[in-house]
């Protein structure tokens, strides 16, 4: 009798244990792009919507909702004021979002809002011309900007301040030019900044590589640098010179994961978390992540939590030397 009693309590704890598996899938999972459809948002979420169905986590795709604002702000505000313990519901951020974060650009809340859950890859910084633009190189695009930076229109993905601006800003300085001459488009993100450059609208893409490649495969699109310490191993970007090789020693790599709202629970984070853990180290996974043109660099929890917080705070560092912020009074 007792051996029957333990293992009708044995089976009873299966059970249970598979219910609570089952249980820990949300029912209405979301991804939130936090600008317009085809940018490197749009792509961090599809690169997810399609591995965890592939990996059978999600037993179907989670939506993709867009929320442009800010380059992350409305949908940071959104998730953190709005819907905090929604477990259902992601958020893709980039390297230019913790940049935001660092000079106070989403408003009241900060880089302890949000319980940050993984990075998936890296891309890296590029600046993007028309397939026939008369800058060849680098130093064409400084020559022009030396001449008369009015002429010049850049694309970026926000305004002042931001990634983008920051990739040109670190150009400009490094030629001796004063970054605040140079003339802004502030577009919401890398698919608009793709049609405003082949619209004719822009001169200049200050962009992201993973961003830009299909339209390099198209042929209608340049990128005179990447900003990557060396020429990218690949076999489509291996042609594309460094910003490093050309004399401007700037480095910027744009990556990008995922962040949870603040009252999520431990138990629904750590599902995420083991989730994204048994997604990071499968082959499929890193396949798909190379069709979209990024780079391994995987994080999650207590360790990405750790990096999130030192990179806001050399962010922090170097928007002060461009006079971005300034120091609080004590």
């Amino acid at each position: 009798m007792t051996f029957t009693l333990r293992r009708l309590a044995l089976a009873t704890g299966c059970l249970l244990l598979a219910g609570n598996a089952l249980a820990a899938e949300p029912k209405r999972p979301e991804c939130i792009a936090p600008a317009s459809p085809g940018g490197g948002f749009d792509l961090t979420c599809k690169l997810v919507q399609s591995a965890l169905v592939n990996e059978k986590i999600l037993s179907k795709p989670m939506r993709v909702t867009y929320m442009p604002g800010g380059v992350g702000a409305v949908a940071y505000n959104a998730v953190v004021a709005q819907r905090p313990a929604d477990a259902g519901t992601l958020v893709a951020w980039s390297s230019g979002s913790l940049l935001n974060l660092a000079q106070g650009k989403f408003g009241r809340f900060d880089e302890n809002a949000v319980r940050w859950l993984s990075a998936v890859g890296t891309s890296y910084g590029a600046i993007a011309v028309k397939a026939d633009s008369p800058y060849k190189t680098l130093d064409d695009l400084v020559a022009a900007l030396k001449k008369d930076p009015s002429k010049v229109v850049i694309g970026s993905g926000g305004t002042v301040g931001s990634q983008d601006w920051m990739q040109t800003a670190l150009i400009a300085k490094a030629a001796g030019i004063n970054p605040r001459d140079l003339r802004y488009v502030a577009l919401e993100g890398g698919g608009e900044i793709a049609t405003a450059l082949l619209g004719g609208h822009i001169q200049v893409g200050s962009t992201d590589i993973s961003d830009s490649m299909p339209h390099i495969q198209s042929g209608n699109m340049r990128l005179l640098a990447v900003f990557s310490e060396e020429r990218l191993d690949d076999p489509e970007m291996k042609n594309i010179p460094t910003a490093k090789e050309q004399g401007y020693d700037i480095v910027w790599p744009v990556v990008r994961g995922f962040y949870l709202g603040p009252k999520v629970s431990d138990e629904d984070y750590a599902w995420w978390k083991d989730s994204f853990d048994k997604m990071l180290a499968s082959e499929d996974f890193a396949k798909l992540r190379d069709q979209r043109e990024l780079f391994p660099f995987a994080m999650t929890g207590e360790e990405l939590d750790t990096y999130v917080k030192k990179q806001v705070a050399q962010y922090k560092v170097l928007a002060k030397e461009f006079g971005l912020i300034q120091d609080q009074p004590q």
